[in-house]
């Protein structure tokens, strides 16, 4: 088989949440156990870090594994959804599972996945952690796909539970209040193995310290410990921070080279992860946590995260799709000088678009579009919903149509921001 048709088989035989939604989603870890009882435990065979949360989480598995990278460790990384390739989802040492590799574990395997029909995120569990088994990582940062106690990767027992925040978000899956989602996040707490909280809520703190304490996890908030009063942003277009630890001045002038004021959150996750790290069994020190949050892109190829795509006008792309994330989207904007904004828009079918669109600047010229997967949310329905909220646009026949036409409308010192679904996203990449 050509890598093409290996992807066509799992993108068509395998149900896609990315792509079809809730009918992909699956309420129990039973596929989960078959594949790995099939290919023989491989997540026991090294050890790991999962990362749960409902923003915040590709960016804090991405760090950690960068910084890790740089003290030396062999590391596992799995996180979804992809954007331009399939094989991001699984990298060592920022290397992608190569296309030879996805193609032999297919054609090896298929009679079995045919006949268990996994979901594709199961099928892709599978082929990460068969994958870091195979090249002998030292460790792998385990990003959940979806929620958390039913989440295909929750067959592992971490190092170490890093939960970001709590939102509402896939409601329907995963319940209709944030308590109901925090009991699912909070599902990937073990048995004495510690856990980090991102930010603080005093609903879901109740929840967190309950679960953590009938686990003899030790429970650590980040935001508790760690706080940021300073960021600056450097000649580079890189942030500087002053982190302070315990009201000490802990990471001076700690430079990030992934942009977004949201990173400040994250920072302070991931600091608070390496502190329960070192206090395990791993050794990373403090010239390695200054390498390794600096270099992030270049160590792991993340992408999506305000990311810079051209200048004159300026043209910046991000993956922030709920309403928590779009609030630091807004703000951000707002910090951002222009002449005039233009949005290239568009949105999955099942989300609460008011609660978003209701958020969005009215400032802006928006540009409608459907991204080409089943879930997209049709062009023409999202312009009447956002003309509702008071913003004003034009709705394209795709995403690359919007962009074009966003460009030809810009000028030099205009701004151009891509948004509102990953999808949008990865079409313009």
């Amino acid at each position: 088989m050509q890598y093409k048709e290996v992807l066509d088989f799992l993108f068509s035989q395998l149900p896609m949440y990315q792509r079809t939604g809730a009918v992909a989603y699956k309420a129990n870890l039973d596929n989960t156990h078959k594949l790995d009882v099939y290919f023989n435990y491989p997540h026991t065979k090294f050890k790991t870090i999962h990362v749960a949360g409902t923003n915040g989480k590709g960016s804090v598995s991405h760090s950690i594994a960068s910084v890790l990278y740089e003290a030396g460790y062999k590391v596992g990384l799995y996180t979804s959804p992809h954007l331009k390739d399939f094989r991001e989802r699984i990298k060592i040492n920022g290397i992608c599972i190569s296309e030879s590799e996805v193609v032999d574990f297919v054609e090896k395997h298929q009679t079995f996945i045919t006949e268990l029909q996994p979901s594709f995120f199961e099928m892709t569990v599978a082929m990460a952690f068969h994958h870091f088994e195979k090249q002998k990582v030292d460790v792998a940062v385990i990003e959940v796909g979806l929620g958390g106690r039913l989440d295909s990767t929750n067959i592992i027992s971490p190092q170490c539970t890093v939960i970001t925040n709590i939102g509402l978000d896939h409601t329907a899956l995963l319940g209709d209040t944030i308590e109901k989602i925090a009991f699912e996040k909070a599902g990937t707490i073990k048995a004495n193995a510690p856990v980090v909280i991102g930010e603080t809520n005093e609903i879901t703190k109740i929840i967190f310290d309950k679960i953590a304490q009938d686990n003899s996890a030790p429970i650590f908030y980040a935001d508790k410990e760690y706080s940021i009063p300073v960021a600056m942003n450097g000649v580079d277009t890189s942030q500087i921070l002053q982190i302070y630890k315990n009201n000490v001045l802990h990471y001076p002038d700690l430079k990030l080279d992934l942009l977004g004021k949201y990173q400040k959150k994250n920072m302070k996750t991931i600091l608070q992860t390496i502190d329960i790290l070192n206090e395990g069994n791993f050794k990373i020190g403090r010239e390695e946590i200054y390498a390794g949050v600096s270099k992030v892109v270049a160590n792991t190829g993340l992408m999506g995260r305000w990311q810079i795509l051209g200048a004159n006008p300026k043209i910046v792309c991000d993956t922030g799709h709920n309403a928590e994330g779009v609030i630091e989207l807004v703000e951000q904007i707002a910090q951002t000088p222009y002449e005039k904004l233009h949005m290239v828009w568009g949105m999955v079918n099942d989300k609460d678009i008011n609660k978003v669109l209701q958020l969005l600047p009215k400032n802006a010229k928006y540009y409608f579009a459907k991204a080409d997967i089943p879930r997209g949310l049709d062009a023409e329905k999202l312009k009447s919903e956002a003309q509702k909220h008071g913003l004003r646009g034009d709705n394209y026949l795709s995403v690359a149509e919007a962009f074009r036409k966003a460009k030809k409308n810009a000028g030099p010192n205009d701004l151009i921001f891509i948004g509102g679904s990953t999808f949008i996203v990865a079409e313009v990449l």
